[in-house]
């Protein structure tokens, strides 16, 4: 008999140290549509910074946390370094009750960093990534698998086809949330795994990177959603920073608007809507007050520095919910 834990949610994918720059001595620069846009320094200057702070990171690690916080039993498979860095982050998931059971350390290897550079409210990231070698550990049967972000050596492995295969085997459901080297292989390579996903989540640019689109055309959101579903995911999701977000599962396609909220920074707003969204549908709420709950966690998240300082716990999201009993899922 298998006494390990059973966790309702493992999150799988890198984790990192994030340290966060504010400067106010930058200029950005954009094209004739203000669609590419870069942010300029002076070359060779020494440029004031307005602060300076430090967090872990990492889709997966942001997500785990995320539904720590709200009630979920969460585990992580994440590869570290054998630095201080990585003691660092074993250390922080394990002070948020984010089970550490696959946790891969690799000696004589640096762990993930980045730093996250914050102007005008708008944030540019500097990412050193290890390429890891990925296998995915002996999982104990879960309800949920969240699969994001990894480095381009997952291209080198079997992970993804393990994944697909663990989730059939146990009825675990599976979340997609791709990073930026799955999005840069193009995720349609891996039919299966779309296809055995419960849920693909993807922001507005995300989305259209998925399909092809090019980022300054104006698309149609039902329409992106219905081309997603079309990849082979029961559920489709697009956030949309201030406009909200869209779902659909063929069936119905709705709309949760943007809480407002004070923008300090936006690192984490996407893993915490995705932590919200399937922490909710763990406790049994609906697919529609599940969004709400992904809308409320990231509204709280871009309110501070950082992926995870602003995440919500479950008392924390129910209270600030009683406050917005408007905010509701709506057909569009």
């Amino acid at each position: 008999m298998d006494d390990r834990r059973r966790f309702d949610l493992v999150s799988i994918g890198d984790s990192t140290i994030d340290t966060f720059i504010k400067i106010h001595d930058a200029t950005v620069e954009c094209d004739i549509n203000h669609v590419d846009c870069k942010i300029c320094l002076g070359y060779g200057d020494k440029i004031p910074v307005d602060s300076i702070a430090h967090g872990v990171a990492g889709n997966a690690a942001n997500v785990a946390v995320g539904a720590s916080k709200l009630g979920l039993i969460s585990a992580i498979y994440t590869n570290l370094g054998d630095d201080e860095y990585g003691k660092s982050i074993k250390l922080a998931l394990k002070n948020e009750n984010v089970a550490g059971d696959y946790i891969k350390i690799n000696k004589n290897r640096e762990s993930n960093l980045s730093v996250v550079l914050t102007f005008q409210k708008e944030r540019t990231i500097f990412v050193y990534h290890q390429d890891w070698d990925y296998s995915l550990p002996v999982l104990t049967n879960c309800s949920w698998v969240y699969l994001t972000s990894m480095a381009q050596s997952f291209v080198k492995s079997s992970i993804m086809a393990e994944i697909v295969s663990f989730v059939k085997k146990t009825g675990a459901k599976l979340a997609f949330g791709p990073g930026t080297y799955q999005l840069k292989h193009d995720i349609k390579k891996y039919p299966a795994l779309l296809e055995a996903s419960e849920l693909l989540i993807a922001n507005m640019c995300e989305a259209k990177t998925i399909l092809g689109i090019d980022q300054i055309e104006i698309v149609d959101p039902a329409d992106l959603l219905s081309r997603l579903l079309l990849l082979g995911p029961k559920t489709a999701v697009i956030t949309d920073g201030a406009q909200g977000s869209y779902a659909s599962d063929g069936n119905r396609n709705l709309k949760v608007a943007a809480l407002p909220a004070t923008l300090v920074e936006k690192t984490g707003a996407g893993d915490a809507y995705a932590s919200g969204l399937i922490s909710a549908l763990s406790a049994g709420e609906a697919f529609q007050e599940a969004m709400v709950w992904g809308a409320l966690n990231a509204s709280s998240v871009i309110g501070k520095t950082g992926a995870q300082n602003g995440l919500l716990t479950k008392t924390e999201l129910v209270e600030l919910r009683k406050k917005h009993p408007k905010l509701i899922a709506v057909n569009f």
